[in-house]
């Protein structure tokens, strides 16, 4: 792998002949994540999905996937995937814990029991969400993380009318070695007679069907499970500390939400008070043969053109003065933010 230099890179709307690289990412992963699947086919109906919500017109938040991906511009290696979804929950239920507490006295034995309480709820319904987020492990470094995290609201921000008014994004939870999950073990596993790889994968390719089917719709007291089970609830996966950073500062915040799967987190926050839509600023591309100025995120182009890159700006006005080796076209439309 070449050294790392931000400016070498950039962030796109995947294609069809990206597939080997993502089915090479997905084996990567370790499991447990529902957006890159270790299964061939479903990432090709993926990409394909991804194609056909490019080409679709559309004027509102809907059922659509767009699967972005991290690219070395000098050499074409694709080294990290990201995903935004138009809104969830719409052609299917989307199911997340809701975690509320209970105290109940008793005046008799002069004793309080406190517990919390899973409810399974769709609180999510409609709202956007931004998800996949995966680097491969050679380039976990030089804010490629954050270029690839941040290139997600850049798209948001330009394909506004797309998207809902909320966002959520799903962290994954804690995996032990083998791949199993204590939640899972814990909870759901109890009602499907199958592990959680095996639920995992079927849900990633058929879909979660099968959980209204036979997911339990009462609430669960947290006291009936397995302490192991109640520890990791609302914990992501130690790999996913860095995402999580890197979402609160984007103003996600927790707010007692947890995946059904494997108990990690879910975060959310208003789509137009994300700190990248917020900070984005239109400008017109300025090429010179080299800028000194600070590092910043810019966008430019729809849809399929969209991309993405982190790279010497200086914003003057309404130009954006930005270093010819970039390849930013004179004169293009860019969406300029502080990276």
């Amino acid at each position: 792998m070449p050294d790392i230099r931000l400016s070498d890179w950039q962030v796109r709307p995947a294609r069809e002949s990206d597939l080997e690289a993502l089915c090479a990412l997905a084996e990567l992963t370790g499991g447990g994540f529902t957006n890159l699947p270790c299964n061939r086919d479903a990432l090709k109906a993926r990409i394909e999905r991804s194609l056909a919500s490019l080409a679709r017109k559309v004027v509102e938040a809907g059922d659509e996937l767009y699967l972005l991906v991290l690219e070395h511009r000098p050499t074409g290696l694709v080294r990290g995937t990201a995903a935004v979804f138009g809104g969830i929950g719409i052609s299917s239920p989307f199911y997340s814990y809701k975690i509320t507490s209970i105290s109940l006295h008793s005046r008799e034995l002069s004793r309080t029991f406190r517990t919390r309480v899973l409810h399974l709820v769709n609180d999510f319904d409609g709202a956007s969400e931004v998800g996949g987020l995966f680097l491969h492990p050679d380039v976990r470094t030089g804010g490629l993380g954050r270029l690839l995290a941040r290139s997600r609201y850049m798209f948001i921000a330009r394909h506004r009318e797309r998207f809902a008014d909320r966002c959520v994004a799903e962290l994954r939870g804690v995996i032990r070695a083998d791949g199993s999950s204590p939640f899972w073990d814990g909870l759901a596993g109890r009602f499907f007679g199958m592990d959680f790889v095996e639920a995992d994968h079927f849900n990633s390719v058929h879909g979660n069907q099968f959980i209204a089917d036979l997911m339990p719709k009462y609430p669960v007291y947290a006291a009936l499970l397995p302490e192991t089970a109640v520890e990791v609830m609302g914990v992501e996966h130690p790999d996913g500390r860095g995402a999580r950073r890197m979402l609160e500062q984007e103003g996600f915040r927790f707010n007692a939400y947890i995946d059904i799967f494997d108990g990690g987190p879910t975060l959310d926050v208003e789509t137009d008070r994300i700190r990248t839509l917020v900070e984005a600023r239109s400008a017109r591309a300025a090429p010179v043969p080299s800028c000194d100025g600070a590092t910043a995120l810019i966008s430019m182009g729809q849809l399929a053109d969209f991309r993405a890159l982190a790279c010497p700006a200086l914003l003057e006005g309404e130009r954006a003065i930005v270093p010819l080796a970039a390849g930013v076209p004179d004169q293009a439309e860019l969406l300029h933010a502080p990276f």
